[in-house]
């Protein structure tokens, strides 16, 4: 799929669940706030109460970009912790590699930043890890390998540029950008987590399954 069409899928999706996905959908979504297609602007029949949880879901789905099997996983995970599970399986997705690499600007999207991820630019204490779904610890560095530092997308990162056009660096992250460092100073709290999600109707629909 070419850039151009993975922008115009990113664009339709954002208006199809009612948030921006990108930073290129803004202005589109700004632009035409509705959903895609003929009767984008049509109201809406009211929804039964499994579509506004699958909908909710698949919200949260798109932004972390995670698939199916992925979300279900961390839910049974999130129901096995102590505490809320909703707000256990928001902080479950946000310790995810990818996820931080993105939160501290390294990158400018969640694809951007697991393909960082996947080709191996990105470390953590000093180890290549290549896997977007890595579990990041409190106290953890997370940097970029020596040899891509000097590449135009990290150079362009260390200067902050990603930074204007992603939600301000959340306090469990203790970002140096102009050295491409991020440390993880503790665990994310759901309130802190800059995620557009009624998490608690994500519970109920696979609490319904």
């Amino acid at each position: 799929m070419s850039s151009v069409s993975r922008t115009r899928s990113k664009t339709r999706l954002s208006r199809s669940l009612g948030i921006v996905l990108t930073p290129k959908a803004q202005k589109y979504f700004d632009r035409r706030p509705y959903g895609p297609g003929q009767h984008g602007r049509t109201r809406r029949k009211s929804d039964s109460d499994y579509a506004i949880r699958l909908r909710e879901k698949q919200r949260l789905r798109a932004q972390y970009g995670v698939n199916e099997k992925q979300l279900r996983t961390a839910f049974k995970e999130a129901r096995r912790l102590p505490g809320l599970t909703g707000e256990n399986l928001i902080e479950l997705l946000e310790v995810r590699l990818d996820a931080l690499v993105l939160r501290a600007g390294f990158a400018r999207t969640t694809a951007q930043a697991r393909q960082f991820v996947v080709h191996r630019h990105i470390m953590v204490d000093g180890q290549l890890v290549d896997r977007p779904s890595f579990k990041v610890k409190p106290g953890q560095l997370i940097h970029i390998k020596p040899r891509s530092e000097s590449t135009e997308p990290f150079q362009v990162a260390a200067t902050g540029a990603h930074l204007d056009v992603l939600p301000t660096i959340p306090e469990y992250l203790d970002v140096q950008i102009d050295k491409l460092e991020a440390k993880l100073v503790r665990k994310p709290k759901r309130a802190e987590v800059p995620v557009s999600n009624e998490v608690q109707l994500v519970v109920e629909y696979y609490a319904a399954r």
